[in-house]
C-alpha cells in the first residue's frame, strides 16, 4: 500500500515561516520557488512569500532603480502596509519581490528645510566615498523625527550575487547619528554574510557594531567629517575580519576538517578554494577575502 502523510494548514504555515526567512542574500526567489515545489500550494506560497520578501528587502537593504536613482529598501524609509518612499525623486511604492516589479508608485511630498539640506550634502559626500571603495555599492541617507529629535540615518550596501560563481556575497552597514550643535555620537553597525555552495554548504556571518563622535561645525564639515568616520571604521573592521581569520587558522582545521556525520569523508577545502575567486574585493580591500588569503587559513 501506498501510504501518505497529509501535513496539515498550520504545520505548512509554521514551515514557510521558518525556512523562507532563512533565505541568503541573493537567494531569497531561489528558496520561494524550491520550497513551491515542495508545498503544492500556490496560495500559501504566495501569501507567506510576500510577507517574507518583504522582510528579506528590508534586511539585506535590496536596492531598487528608479529613473536611474538607486534605493535601498529599509525599515527606516517604509511607511507601513509594505509601501517604502524615496527622498530623492520623491516617490512612494510597493515593491513585489516575487515578480521583481515596482507597483502602485504615488508622489511622496519631502519637507525642504535645514534638515532636509543636511541629508542631501551627507549623502553626496556618502556616495562619493562609497563608488571610490565599493565596486558596485549603493547608498541612502534618510531623516527621521525621534521624541522630537531629528537624526540622520545612512545605509550602505554591495553584494555579488551569481549562482554560477557557486557563492553570493553581501556587505552591508548602516549608521544613525542626531542633527545637534557642536558634538553629535554616530552610533553604526556592520554586516558581512556569504554563502558559497560547491560541493559544500558552507555560511560565513561577521558582524561589529561601532560608536564614535563627531564634530559639528557646518554643513560640509559635518558631512565631509562623517564619510572620513565610517572609512576608518569599515577598514578597521576589514582589517580585523583579516587577522581573526589568520588567528584562528589551526581552530578552523580541526572544526571544518573534521568527519562528516553521513559520508565520513574529508572535505576538499583545497578544490573549493580553488574555485573562489574573491567575496567582495572593494578597490581598497573591504573583506578581501582573495584565493590566497582564504588559502592561508584554511590549508
Amino acid at each position: 500500500k501506498n501510504f501518505r502523510h497529509e501535513v496539515s494548514k498550520k504545520d505548512k504555515e509554521k514551515a514557510i515561516r521558518n525556512l523562507i526567512t532563512q533565505a541568503p542574500p541573493g537567494e531569497f526567489i531561489d528558496s520561494f520557488n524550491d520550497l513551491s515545489l515542495l508545498v503544492q500550494d500556490e496560495k500559501l506560497m504566495r501569501q507567506y512569500g510576500e510577507w517574507a520578501g518583504n522582510k528579506y528587502c528590508k534586511k539585506y537593504f535590496v536596492p531598487l532603480n528608479i529613473d536611474g536613482h538607486q534605493v535601498l529598501l529599509s525599515h527606516h524609509n517604509e511607511l507601513g502596509d509594505q509601501r517604502f518612499f524615496d527622498s530623492h525623486t520623491r516617490l512612494s511604492f510597493k515593491f513585489d519581490v516575487l515578480q521583481n516589479q515596482l507597483k502602485d508608485i504615488q508622489s511622496h511630498g519631502v519637507l525642504r528645510n535645514e534638515a532636509e539640506c543636511l541629508r542631501m550634502v551627507v549623502f553626496y559626500a556618502l556616495k562619493i566615498y562609497v563608488s571610490k571603495h565599493f565596486p558596485s555599492g549603493n547608498c541612502s541617507v534618510l531623516r527621521k523625527t525621534i521624541r522630537n529629535k531629528e537624526f540622520l540615518i545612512a545605509c550602505i550596501e554591495d553584494h555579488h550575487y551569481k549562482a554560477t560563481d557557486y557563492w553570493n556575497g553581501l556587505w552591508k552597514s548602516k549608521w544613525i547619528f542626531s542633527i545637534t550643535p557642536f558634538l553629535t555620537q554616530v552610533i553604526g553597525s556592520i554586516y558581512v554574510k556569504a554563502h558559497f555552495f560547491k560541493q559544500v554548504n558552507f555560511h560565513l556571518d561577521i558582524s561589529k557594531d561601532v560608536q564614535d563622535y563627531l564634530d559639528v561645525v557646518n554643513q560640509a564639515q559635518l558631512a565631509l567629517g562623517f564619510a572620513k568616520l565610517v572609512e576608518e571604521q569599515e577598514n578597521k573592521f576589514q582589517t580585523a575580519v583579516i587577522e581573526e581569520f589568520q588567528d584562528l587558522q589551526v581552530s578552523l582545521k580541526r572544526i571544518i576538517r573534521r568527519d562528516l556525520p553521513v559520508t565520513r569523508t574529508y572535505i576538499n577545502w583545497q578544490r573549493i578554494v580553488n574555485d573562489i575567486k574573491l567575496v567582495m574585493y572593494p578597490r581598497l580591500g573591504y573583506v578581501n577575502y582573495s584565493k590566497n588569503v582564504l588559502c592561508h587559513w584554511i590549508t
